[in-house]
């Protein structure tokens, strides 16, 4: 056996990356510079530490997350297994008690005798001779990692260099960044007897699931006098917002608020299927909070991820019916996530292409949300430990959706490339037509699961 696979990043994608080597045989270095250096957004030491939100998305069978968990389950991922241990009601979702599952996860992994955990800043990548590595360090990946990672694609042609580092690459150190970036957002937390329940009620949209959420009803002038406020909000910088990257999925509310009055109402306070039990109609707007741990003692603000001032925040959410007098737990936040341009640099195994024993995993990756980040780090665990074996390495297949995300996140157009999550829009077109969509997604489904089933019975069977 060669050296063992050092893995950079004990998030999600490296946690998992960690716990499939080590289950192959294979021993792990496992790097985290944390808490000795922390980021802008952790706030422990702990491994796996989800920071925007706590959900890992519908577990409503035939949809896109729902494949690609049950993919993940089939593969034997460690993270879901322990998120499924600490989950908290959270209707047709899935969704976890952060701490715990972070604490859960730190400590399945530090006792497992084939993973020797540094928590240092890992130093330069040795991408020659026999050394693995699978980088994870995810979308906050320091300067210094950053610059290395800069190293690893000087291989590239001049063109290739251009395309891999993107218009907006900065200087740094004097080797030009590979990596492109988008902000992303973070959601308030209150304390749960800080809401007033008799201006709430209980429900999921459309019934679907257990009535797991609070929901806060707006009426037309409540919500308008809401929106007013929100618009004169102080951010936290005073930018020109409309120039700033942000990821489509994760606006900050006062962005999307901006775009006009009603596209609130149609995404994050959107009131369809939330019909009031008291009223027995649809309220005009909706606010919904999801339970944050499993004592139920604090509840993050669904989708209300925004980048005011702190007092403002607690201004203008406190105007929302039932938060009139909320504590917070955690204000809304901003950070920068980086990620490489995958299409340039990474093959579907997720190796360099010019530095095959490099692996990258995780949202550094291109791709983005919880359950990608833990696929991709199970991907790459496999592979490395393959490649460490000595054995052949396989991409997952392009019908999966493993293979679909790492199909679209290596073919994609290099020259605008954007993060991912899990959709039926990456998987491959059906042969025939089928016009019902929820058919049409169930035949995917099994079409996916059905090749996914081949591959582990060649691919990974052969890791073991």
């Amino acid at each position: 056996m060669s050296a063992p696979v050092r893995i950079v990043g004990a998030g999600l994608a490296g946690s998992e990356a960690a716990w499939q080597c080590a289950q192959r045989g294979v021993k792990v270095e496992l790097f985290e510079m944390r808490p000795v250096s922390s980021t802008p957004a952790h706030q422990t030491g702990d491994f796996a530490e989800l920071v925007c939100s706590n959900s890992l998305k519908s577990d409503s069978e035939n949809t896109a997350p729902w494949l690609l968990k049950e993919e993940m389950r089939r593969a034997g991922s460690l993270l879901l297994q322990i998120a499924r241990e600490c989950a908290v009601p959270a209707g047709h979702a899935l969704a976890v008690d952060r701490v715990a599952f972070a604490a859960k996860v730190t400590e399945v992994i530090s006792r497992e005798p084939r993973i020797t955990i540094r928590r240092e800043e890992a130093g330069r990548i040795d991408e020659s001779g026999e050394q693995v590595t699978v980088i994870a360090s995810g979308p906050l990946t320091s300067e210094a990692l950053a610059n290395e990672i800069g190293r690893l694609s000087v291989s590239l042609s001049s063109a290739e260099t251009t395309e891999a580092w993107g218009a907006e690459g900065s200087q740094q150190a004097g080797v030009p960044s590979p990596h492109l970036y988008f902000y992303d957002s973070i959601s308030p937390i209150v304390e749960a007897d800080s809401i007033d329940m008799s201006r709430v009620y209980m429900a999921a949209r459309y019934e679907k699931g257990s009535a797991d959420y609070i929901n806060c009803p707006m009426t037309r002038e409540e919500y308008d006098t809401f929106y007013d406020a929100l618009l004169a909000g102080q951010s936290v910088e005073e930018h020109d917002w409309e120039k700033l990257n942000y990821f489509e999925s994760c606006l900050p509310i006062e962005e999307i608020a901006r775009r006009g009055r009603d596209t609130l109402r149609f995404g994050p306070m959107k009131p369809v299927g939330l019909k009031d039990p008291r009223s027995g109609r649809m309220p005009y707007a909706v606010v919904q909070l999801r339970q944050e741990n499993l004592r139920a003692d604090s509840y993050n603000l669904v989708g209300f991820q925004n980048h005011l001032k702190f007092g403002e925040q607690a201004r203008v959410l406190r105007m929302i019916p039932g938060l009139e007098n909320a504590r917070f737990l955690r204000y809304g936040q901003i950070h920068r996530n980086t990620y490489i341009n995958s299409p340039t640099l990474l093959n579907e195994t997720l190796q360099m292409k010019a530095h095959p024993r490099v692996f990258f995993a995780g949202q550094i990756c291109g791709v983005e949300g919880y359950v990608e980040s833990m696929a991709t780090g199970l991907l790459a665990g496999v592979n490395s430990a393959a490649l460490a074996r000595g054995e052949q390495v396989f991409p997952a297949p392009r019908a999966s959706a493993f293979g679909s995300l790492t199909h679209y996140i290596t073919h994609a157009d290099a020259k605008n490339f954007q993060p991912a999550n899990i959709t039926f829009d990456l998987l491959p077109p059906l042969d025939a037509k089928i016009r019902d969509r929820k058919q049409r997604h169930q035949r995917q489904c099994e079409i996916a699961l059905r090749e996914f089933d081949q591959w582990m019975e060649s691919a990974l069977a052969a890791t073991h």
